[in-house]
């Protein structure tokens, strides 16, 4: 029985030495006892000695080699191979997992390298929202200008170290709006001391007072228009323009707000929030003290006399009301500025808007409150009604009337457009202002107001006045991590 056992063995080595699809079996747990003393002798690494019960039919393992593959990419090393001689075909299957490990690895790679890119972008944005946050606790060096400012306008007592002209000796004027300028933490004198020539407020009609807020939650009893912006102008300007024992007359022209430019006005651009046929009278009134002292840039009928403190109407600004009175304004109106567009023949995009009396429709609204350059407006309104006698901005929402500049660029069509509106502005003898602009990411931003400033817009508007007023406006890829004020 040992020489058949051993002549069994041998015949079961065969199929192997010769490649057989399906290599002949050793079962070790024979029954009969007789045999448990015979050896079976097997080349090294010719075949691996497995129960009948335990190996898959082909079917079966073509089904799982996916699976295989996959737990033999996670634990195996991409150098090593093993060669498994129960499988058909030895090497395809190898191949096919170093080959998925390869490319599992390459997007791995490629998945943990962005993960550490957005927790880097993440992180920094983390630490410059709570640097801003931080910094906004502490006054910057405009806002803490409102002392000097106070203390020279009679507020906390006057430093006789000083004389009494110099309250603005230092600053220089800018172009620039203070949009909202309400908001800031000192109205009027924030922009003031960043050198804006320009500033505005939203009033609201309440009992025959004027009150100043963006709503009318946001509105208190302390804070009116004279409070603000009236009374604290009258103080600086009569400073400016003293009356002394060595000074007994006023200069003129009469010196604005700024002691290095004593000719250069300063706007006040007041928005109408509430009805402009009832708002409207109760500002003429507020102007009086101004007025009376000849600080406002008024119209006498044949020529506009320029002032310290030019006043322009916005919002529900009544434009019939303002013009009642041919003889004496002093008070003007920030027109439409895409109506005022001038076309060109030599460039079809720019064509003039309103060539047809039938696309001014759209500025013939019933509502006696239609919003700016269209309340109160006659029905036989045109682009040539607005002129600097009753007029001082033309102005328009560039995201309105332009566009957003989605590849972050103004086209050719946008850049033609505002060409034409400006064109039409100044041949009228307008000052050009756009609002809404995209205020974030700061690189758009400093680029448009690039873009503005070349082709002839004569004040920006805007919120950060610093960034603003220093007209550092090179490109930086860090103001993508910054939000707008």
């Amino acid at each position: 029985m040992s020489r058949g056992l051993h002549a069994s063995a041998s015949s079961a080595a065969a199929p192997l030495q010769q490649g057989a699809e399906r290599p002949l079996l050793l079962d070790d747990n024979d029954d009969d006892d007789d045999h448990d003393d015979v050896k079976t002798s097997v080349p090294d690494k010719s075949c691996i000695r497995v129960t009948v019960g335990s190996l898959p039919d082909e079917e079966e393992l073509d089904d799982e080699r996916p699976l295989l593959c996959w737990w033999w990419s996670l634990f195996a090393s991409p150098k090593k191979t093993e060669t498994l001689p129960l499988l058909p075909s030895n090497d395809r299957p190898v191949k096919r997992c170093r080959w998925r490990f390869r490319r599992s690895r390459v997007s791995r790679c490629a998945l943990a390298s962005a993960l550490v890119i957005f927790v880097m972008l993440g992180v920094l944005q983390f630490v410059s929202l709570v640097c801003g946050i931080v910094l906004s606790f502490f006054p910057d060096e405009i806002d803490r200008a409102a002392t000097h400012w106070k203390d020279r306008t009679g507020y906390e007592g006057a430093d006789l170290l000083h004389w009494p002209t110099d309250v603005s000796r230092d600053l220089q004027p800018v172009a620039c709006h203070s949009h909202n300028d309400y908001w800031r933490r000192v109205p009027l004198y924030s922009a003031l001391q960043a050198g804006c020539v320009s500033v505005e407020a939203d009033i609201w009609l309440f009992d025959q007072e004027l009150y100043v807020g963006h709503t009318t939650s946001a509105l208190t009893r302390s804070r009116t228009l004279r409070s603000l912006y009236l009374n604290p102008l009258l103080s600086i300007l009569d400073r400016q323009n003293p009356i002394t024992h060595f000074h007994p007359t006023r200069d003129r022209p009469l010196h604005g707000v700024f002691d290095t430019a004593p000719t250069q006005t300063l706007v006040l651009l007041i928005d109408f929030k509430t009805d402009g046929a009832a708002t409207w009278p109760a500002l003429v009134d507020q102007l009086t003290p101004l007025r009376e002292r000849g600080y406002l840039t008024y119209f006498d009928g044949g020529k506009v006399i320029p002032g310290p403190i030019t006043v322009v109407g916005t919002g529900n600004a009544p434009f019939d009301l303002l013009m009642a009175n041919s003889t004496y304004r002093d008070v003007f109106f920030d027109a439409p500025l895409d109506m005022l567009a001038d076309g060109n023949d030599d460039d079809p995009d720019t064509e003039h808007e309103f060539s047809n009396p039938l696309s001014l429709s759209k500025y013939l609204k019933p509502d006696k409150n239609a919003g700016q350059g269209q309340t109160g407006t006659p029905a036989t309104i045109g682009p040539e009604t607005f002129n600097a006698t009753n007029s001082f901005y033309a102005s328009v929402s560039f995201s309105a009337s332009i566009g957003y500049p989605w590849r972050f660029r103004l086209t050719p069509h946008q850049i033609g457009k505002m060409r034409a509106q400006i064109r039409g502005a100044h041949r009228r003898g307008l000052k050009v202002r756009y609002w809404a602009l995209p205020s974030w990411p700061r690189s758009l931003r400093n680029h448009l107001w690039t873009i503005l400033v070349e082709e002839g817009v004569d004040i920006l508007n805007v919120d950060d006045l610093r960034s603003a007023t220093r007209g550092k406006w090179k490109v930086n890829v860090w103001d993508w991590l910054y939000f707008p004020n």
